[in-house]
């Protein structure tokens, strides 16, 4: 097979029409990958394009005998695509996330007019429509154009490549079993290192086991060894070719004891990821994904789950290479569409078969915080996860299936088991409570259901890196409190080991164009790196100290919080070592022994150069006594959250700090949060208006402060209608 990269010579421009020629002057020049969304999908307002939008390309083909047969390959085109060459209809193709080809060979011309229409926009029918992060469009990812014999491994089965292998540990033996589907041929030659074999094919498909003596098991961080699998499709001669790599392992989740890998207990511990960054979207590069790992590494992370949908292959690959086991999952997020279940069993299906042979993959999520928008626990949203659950485990036997389950979802409930494994989505600290919730759930829900595997897929608290106190609270969004919050998530983490697997959300910032918060409106900000790559957050060192034990260094916290103007301070140190010596203006200050976390109090008068020392690692920074507070670390938002100084609050009245659970007690706050739930019910439609105007809101919402709640926007609702609100609210005593 001939693969031709056909990223090149693309024009673009917004809007339904399918061209019949290509009108250069009315398109912008662009090369894929590409997206329309770059920069309107992160500034925040939630207005960003969400529509039709075309690319165009002309090209010239040049027929080949030997390879008769051409095929077009997208890797990812959001959300939906039509393709048309030369004014034919190709093919249709809903998910904005996964590889689909289609047969081009009857429509080709010498001189050919390629149109591809995109579209990201509003429907009942296609995953996901609500969601945290940008749904950005366009022809994303790479694009080729394959030409093949007519006798060729399969390319139409889902995107998949046609052969995939699973192995079965008995000793020291591997049975490794090779199965897959083509078009024409006789014979398939097998190759594993020096161990051959030679499979019929009968109706287009063959199956056999091939045996591999002492394996050399694909073994997580410490060994992710990779085998090569040849196969080559003969018919008195060659025909295609193929390699696919491929992992020897086994795994098991225990109730108690949690992940082992290859017999040994190996703690998942790591981190969600999004696949885009600032000012490009999710038109990412290959550079920009090595450069992902290589943090991650870094960080020493076991475990990615890769939310909400399918990544680029290229980022499965990495993750097998470098051995982190993988979460994967479909776009099947936030509110269940009755009409949408075809497409999340297509999805599902793309899904499994383009990414069974990645060793690092151990589950598959059917979903995530499904009944966090309407129709929870519905008889269609029971009966869609039940045919996900069937087909996962009908296409690969070999794994398992997950769920990630909102806070709110009734641990009793149908869904809850459904899955083989499941976790929650947990934010104590951040939108409710504090952090001892951890502790108090999860070893609730771990005595009451004693036989099933749980874990933690989402906690995190956002922070913006110019924010800074020395008195750090819930949503203050300092690195202060994000530091605060981790350690004490990661204290509860380190003492569970039934928790099956964990993952911080998120690793890097990512845009979320409904949000307007923490002074970086569009963005999530609870990344342990920013969206640009950039900075990495103090909290980033924290899980370093646990987690990284190769890579010895010291971290000094709050290098940019500079202007103090505490008398005492307290400076924070995150170290792998179990000593550390803090020294102040040249002369030591104090040591300290423990692990990963040291913290110091410090008096302070002037200008102070601070360092941490241990051994050979050492860090520094220079901090600042000053008269008053710097303004410009404290969080004042035009928006909806935090856009006054706390301090500046009547605690013994109500405002939009407090949770709607305790507003809602109150006759007074009830009848304003009321008036205000819907106003944004009558300008949002009828979603919202289920979220908002019932008022159980105490089993979905109630312990979110109102201010989290604004701060995901919402039309007719302005900065001045949330300073109107909370002066409102300050003048009801509680």
């Amino acid at each position: 097979m001939l693969r031709m990269l056909f990223n090149g010579g693309w024009y673009f421009k917004k809007g339904e029409e399918i061209p019949t020629e290509l009108i250069k002057e009315e398109y912008e020049r662009v090369d894929v990958p590409h997206t329309y969304n770059a920069l309107d999908g992160q500034d925040g307002g939630d207005n960003y394009y969400r529509g039709y939008a075309t690319y165009v390309k002309e090209f010239i083909y040049e027929n080949d005998e030997e390879y008769p047969l051409s095929f077009l390959e997208f890797r990812g085109v959001g959300q939906s695509a039509e393709v048309y060459l030369n004014g034919n209809f190709i093919g249709r193709h809903d998910g904005g996330y996964s590889t689909f080809r289609f047969d081009v060979t009857e429509y080709l011309d010498k001189n050919n007019l390629l149109v591809v229409r995109c579209y990201n926009g509003k429907t009942e029918k296609v995953y996901p429509q609500m969601a945290d992060f940008t749904f950005y469009g366009g022809i994303y990812r790479d694009v080729y154009l394959l030409h093949c014999k007519n006798e060729h491994f399969d390319l139409l089965d889902h995107g998949s490549d046609g052969v995939i292998v699973s192995s079965k540990l008995n000793g020291n033996k591997a049975e490794v079993t090779v199965e897959g589907w083509v078009s024409g041929g006789k014979e398939v030659e097998l190759v594993i290192d020096d161990v051959k074999e030679v499979a019929k094919i009968e109706n287009n498909h063959f199956k056999t086991v091939m045996n591999i003596d002492n394996p050399h098991r694909w073994d997580g961080l410490e060994d992710p060894y990779l085998y090569t699998l040849k196969a080559t499709l003969l018919d008195g001669e060659v025909k295609d070719e193929k390699e696919v790599r491929f992992g020897i392992r086994e795994f098991s989740v225990d109730p108690d004891k949690g992940f082992f890998l290859n017999g040994r207990h190996y703690p998942l511990r790591g981190v969600s990821k999004h696949q885009d960054r600032l000012g490009v979207g999710n038109a990412v590069s290959r550079n920009d994904l090595e450069e992902d790992m290589r943090i991650i590494k870094e960080l020493g992370a076991t475990t990615i789950r890769l939310a909400h949908y399918q990544h680029d292959q290229y980022f499965y690959d990495l993750c097998d290479e470098n051995g982190l086991v993988v979460w994967a999952e479909i776009p099947y997020i936030s509110r269940h569409m009755p009409d949408g279940k075809e497409n999340t069993l297509s999805q599902m299906e793309e899904l499994v078969k383009q990414n069974y042979n990645h060793p690092s993959i151990v589950c598959w999520g059917l979903s995530n915080e499904i009944t966090i928008g309407g129709g929870a626990e519905s008889d269609t949203l029971i009966n869609n996860h039940k045919e996900l659950n069937d087909l996962v485990h009908k296409l690969d036997s070999t794994r398992l299936t997950t769920m990630a389950h909102v806070m709110t979802q009734d641990p009793n409930g149908t869904v809850t088991e459904l899955p083989d494994i499941a976790s929650y989505n947990h934010y104590y600290g951040w939108y409710v409570g504090d952090t001892s919730g951890y502790a108090k759930f999860f070893d609730k829900f771990h005595s009451e259901h004693p036989n099933y595997c749980i874990g933690l897929s989402e906690y995190g608290a956002d922070a913006n890196p110019i924010l800074h106190t020395n008195n750090p609270k819930r949503g203050d969004y300092t690195e202060e409190y994000q530091c605060k919050y981790h350690e004490d998530v990661l204290a509860f983490i380190n003492e569970r080991d039934y928790l099956w697997a964990t993952h911080v959300w998120n690793m890097f910032d990512f845009a979320a164009d409904a949000r307007r918060e923490g002074a970086n409106p569009g963005r999530n900000q609870k990344g342990l790196v920013t969206m640009d790559r950039k900075l990495k957050k103090d909290s980033f060192y924290l899980y370093k100290s646990f987690w990284n034990k190769k890579d010895k260094f010291v971290h000094l916290c709050g290098s940019r919080y500079v202007n103090r103007h505490e008398d005492e301070t307290s400076i924070k140190v995150y170290s792998n070592l179990n000593k550390v010596d803090l020294y102040v203006d040249g002369d030591l200050f104090e040591s300290k022994q423990g692990n990963n976390i040291f913290e110091f109090i410090v008096p302070i008068s002037g200008r102070h150069h601070i360092e941490a020392i241990s051994g050979d690692y050492k860090d520094s920074m220079d901090i600042v006594h000053v008269a008053e507070k710097d303004e410009s670390y404290i969080l004042k938002d035009t928006g909806a959250m935090n856009w006054f100084d706390a301090d500046e609050q009547d605690d013994s009245c109500y405002s939009i700090s407090d949770t709607i659970e305790d507003l809602m007690k109150n006759p007074e706050s009830k009848k304003i949060v009321v008036a205000l739930m819907d106003k944004v019910s009558q300008q949002n439609g009828e979603l919202a208006k289920e979220a908002t105007s019932n008022m159980n809101l105490a089993a979905t919402i109630g312990g979110m402060q109102l201010s989290t709640i604004l701060a995901f926007g919402g039309e007719g609702v302005t900065a001045e209608d949330i300073k109107k609100l909370n002066e409102a609210l300050q003048k009801i005593k509680k």
